[in-house]
C-alpha cells in the first residue's frame, strides 16, 4: 500500500514543474506594463478588498513586513499569468497610476487610508505636485524595491497544473462564491469564452425568467446557470449518472468547454431562442412552480423548474427554431407540476447530481416534439 502511495506521489509530482525566486516589485511592475504579467482585470469585479485593505498592504510594506508569496503561471509564450496575488499585484499597479480595465482604460489611482500603524496615510498617493499628498520618493522606492517570493508553474507542467492549483490556493477560507472562484479558473483559461457566457447571462429573456435576487447576481449565480446549461443542454443521460460532486462537475467542464473552444453563434441562437420562448409564454413564471390547488404559479427561482422547464426545452431546441407547432408551453409546464412528481419537497434530502437523474429526462420528455 505504502509502495503504491509514494508511486502516485512521484507520478503527480511530474506533472507540475515548478521555480522559485525572488523579485522586486518594481520589477514586477515593470514585467505588466510590458504586456509579460497578466493580472487579468476581470478579477478586480470578483475580489472585494477596499481601499482599507490595500492601505494595510502599502503599510507592511513600508514597515518590511515580509509579504506571502505570488504564485504564477507561464504561458506557452513565455508570459506570466498570476493564480495567486492578484489583488496584491493589482494594488501596487493602482497606487502607482499603472493598472487598467478589462478595456485597457486607466483606473482611478488609489488614494491611501489610514492604518493602524501609520495613520498618516490618510489621503496620500503614489506622487503629486502637493508634497503634504504625496509619498515622498524614499518611500516610492522602498516599495518599489520591496522583495517577494515567486513561485512559478513551468509550462512544461500538466494541463490542469495551474486550475487545480488557483482552485485549491483560493479555495480556503476565501469569501468567494463558488461561481466567483469558477470565473477566475474560467478568465485565466479563455477571456473570450467568459466575456460571451457573461453576455449571455445579460441576455433579456433570461433575466427575466431566472428573475434572481440581486444577492444571487453578486455572487454570479446567473453565470453559474448559464454554465449549468452548457453542460447539460445536451449530456447523454447515462453521463448524468457520473457527474458526482456538482460543484467538480461544473468547474471541469467549464475549463474544459473553455480549452476546447466552442461555436458561439450556434450556441447562442440555442440559449437566445430557449429564453425568448420561455419570455414569450410564461415570463418570470417560467422556473416558479405551479400550484394546482391554488391555480398559479408560487414561489422564488427553482433549480428543479430551471433543469426541468430550461434545459428540457434546450434540448429539443434545434426542432423549435423551425418548428413551434404543438409546442403550447405554458400548458406542458403547468402539467409537470400537476402530476405531483416533482412537488413541494422533491428535492429535501437530495444532492443535486440526484436531483439531475430525476429532473433532466423529465424535461426532455416533457418537451419532445
Amino acid at each position: 500500500m505504502d509502495e503504491n502511495l509514494n508511486e502516485a506521489i512521484a507520478l503527480r509530482r511530474r506533472e507540475i514543474s515548478t521555480d522559485a525566486y525572488s523579485m522586486s516589485l518594481g520589477e514586477l511592475t515593470n514585467l505588466y506594463r510590458d504586456g509579460e504579467l497578466d493580472v487579468h482585470p476581470e478579477f478586480q469585479r470578483v475580489y472585494r478588498w477596499t481601499d482599507e485593505q490595500k492601505s494595510k498592504l502599502i503599510e507592511s510594506i513600508l514597515l518590511g513586513i515580509p509579504l506571502p508569496s505570488i504564485f504564477v503561471a507561464q504561458n506557452t509564450d513565455g508570459t506570466w499569468d498570476v493564480v495567486d496575488g492578484v489583488q496584491r499585484i493589482s494594488t501596487i499597479l493602482q497606487l502607482q497610476g499603472l493598472l487598467v480595465d478589462e478595456d485597457g482604460r486607466p483606473l482611478p489611482k488609489l488614494t491611501l487610508r489610514p492604518t493602524r500603524y501609520l495613520p498618516q496615510l490618510d489621503g496620500k498617493v503614489w506622487e503629486d505636485a502637493d508634497p503634504d499628498k504625496s509619498l515622498d520618493q524614499a518611500q516610492r522606492l522602498d516599495i518599489r524595491r520591496a522583495k517577494v517570493d515567486l513561485k512559478i508553474i513551468k509550462r512544461d507542467s500538466s494541463p490542469g497544473a495551474k486550475y487545480d492549483l488557483f482552485q485549491r490556493l483560493n479555495g480556503f477560507g476565501t469569501l468567494l462564491s463558488p461561481q466567483e472562484l469558477r470565473s477566475c479558473m474560467v478568465i485565466a483559461t479563455d477571456r473570450n469564452f467568459y466575456q460571451w457566457i457573461e453576455r449571455l447571462s445579460k441576455h433579456e429573456s433570461f433575466v427575466e425568467t431566472t428573475s434572481l435576487t440581486d444577492r444571487l447576481k453578486d455572487e454570479q449565480y446567473d453565470l453559474e446557470l448559464v454554465l449549468r446549461y452548457l453542460a447539460f443542454r445536451s449530456i447523454p443521460e447515462d453521463d448524468i449518472r457520473r457527474i458526482g460532486a456538482l460543484g467538480d462537475y461544473l468547474n471541469d467542464k467549464s475549463v474544459k468547454t473553455a480549452e476546447d473552444g466552442i461555436d458561439y453563434s450556434v450556441e447562442e441562437e440555442r440559449f437566445k431562442t430557449t429564453f425568448d420562448l420561455l419570455s414569450d409564454s410564461l415570463g418570470d413564471n417560467s422556473f416558479r412552480t405551479f400550484n394546482p390547488s391554488k391555480g398559479r404559479f408560487q414561489g422564488s427561482f427553482s433549480n428543479t423548474a430551471f433543469e426541468i422547464v430550461g434545459l428540457g426545452l434546450a434540448y429539443h431546441i434545434d426542432h423549435y427554431i423551425t418548428n413551434q407547432e404543438g409546442l403550447d408551453l405554458e400548458n406542458r409546464v403547468k402539467k409537470i407540476w400537476k402530476e405531483g412528481n416533482f412537488g413541494r419537497g422533491f428535492a429535501t434530502g437530495k444532492s443535486p447530481d440526484e436531483r439531475l437523474r430525476r429532473t433532466i429526462p423529465a424535461g426532455r420528455t416533457l418537451f419532445a416534439p
